[in-house]
């Protein structure tokens, strides 16, 4: 049976004459049983939605905001978007890579983070998209430096660069995973997959675990949300999540007045700690075993920043004797689009010099 790969505007219908949706995604993506780690782990059963194949660009989680943001960016006729990561940021790349593939030139104010190879290929392509990349050691410099280089890109280019949140987590882009959960909910009705008891995925910036949340209640599904936190708390936490369920939720019902009204304090939505380490994008021993694990058993491509992390509160769980008799759903957040190839060859040293010292400098394990 045939899914649709935008059943959300296909039930709220008032809704697409707000939406510029540009299809960037391959949808739906597929969900694979993972039985070999079923087995391992005493999990009922076992599956992965295999998010990091979302499109043949760049995979991840990304691409199903950015069909939203970068279709309403195309509308209103910008030449520019401005977004925001750290200096390894997937979103930054991905962002990069479809606004050149529309037409525009991304901006990505950066952070500082733990160097890592993944670090260097995402800096890389971004140069080679022709991202504008800028750091600052902090996030309150980096709040002026945005300001600067805001204006200075509207005097530039006699307009506005479309303004782009960290990770896509605007209501807009939140959209992408109210989507996901439709679909996710036709695959079931197909016979693809059982229903999931708990689905587990990172907590970055929060907005997969949002539009998931959302749409999991429309659809009067009661599986748990499993948010594993992967992020400084003052960009991923309960109470930031809340906020960021109302706001969708407030902007859905302003454009299509027949969505249910939910509260936040209904959520399916539990926010797991433990698992972060000491540091955005420092590998954690217990990461590192679960990457290995998946890598191993299944093939899975997990990332040890944010992927790994949620796997390993997964096998904890599991060794916890939590999921004996649970179906669960791993959701893969991260790309397994290959990078490496598409960076070989290519100079660091065109990046600007604050980027160097990814280069010049270890990386983790």
């Amino acid at each position: 049976m045939k899914t649709s790969p935008r059943p959300l505007l296909e039930k709220w219908t008032h809704l697409r004459q707000f939406i510029a949706l540009e299809p960037l995604c391959d949808l739906p993506t597929a969900v694979q049983p993972l039985q070999d780690m079923a087995g391992r782990l005493h999990i009922a059963a076992l599956w992965v939605k295999r998010d990091d194949r979302s499109a043949l660009t760049y995979g991840g989680n990304k691409t199903r905001k950015l069909e939203f943001l970068l279709g309403e960016a195309k509308r209103s006729k910008s030449r520019e978007v401005l977004t925001f990561g750290y200096a390894g940021s997937n979103f930054a790349l991905a962002t990069a890579l479809y606004a050149q593939q529309l037409g525009m030139r991304c901006i990505s104010m950066l952070l500082p983070q733990h160097n890592a190879t993944y670090v260097r290929q995402n800096l890389l392509l971004g140069d080679y998209a022709g991202a504008e990349l800028h750091t600052a050691p902090n996030t309150w410099l980096l709040g002026a430096k945005t300001l600067w280089q805001y204006a200075r890109h509207t005097l530039m280019q006699g307009r506005r660069p479309y303004w782009i949140p960290a990770g896509g987590s605007h209501p807009l882009g939140v959209l992408g995973f109210v989507n996901a959960a439709y679909e996710l909910k036709a695959q079931i009705d197909a016979g693809t997959l059982p229903v999931p008891d708990v689905i587990y995925l990172p907590l970055g910036s929060m907005g997969s675990a949002a539009g998931l949340d959302i749409g999991l209640r429309v659809l009067g599904l009661q599986t748990r949300i499993v948010a594993v936190r992967v992020v400084p708390t003052q960009f991923g936490s309960e109470a930031g999540l809340q906020k960021l369920i109302e706001r969708t939720v407030t902007y859905l019902r302003r454009r299509e007045p027949d969505f249910p009204v939910l509260s936040a304090d209904d959520t399916l939505c539990e926010v797991r700690e433990g698992f972060f380490g000491q540091a955005y994008g420092e590998f954690t021993p217990e990461g590192r075993t679960a990457a290995s694990l998946a890598g191993d058993l299944e093939g899975l491509k997990l990332d040890g920043t944010y992927a790994a992390k949620a796997m390993a509160a997964l096998i904890a769980d599991a060794r916890a004797g939590k999921l004996q008799d649970k179906t669960v759903l791993f959701w893969n957040t991260g790309n397994s689009r290959d990078v490496a190839s598409r960076v070989d060859g290519l100079d660091y040293k065109t990046l600007p010099a604050a980027f160097h010292r990814y280069f010049e400098s270890p990386v983790q394990d």
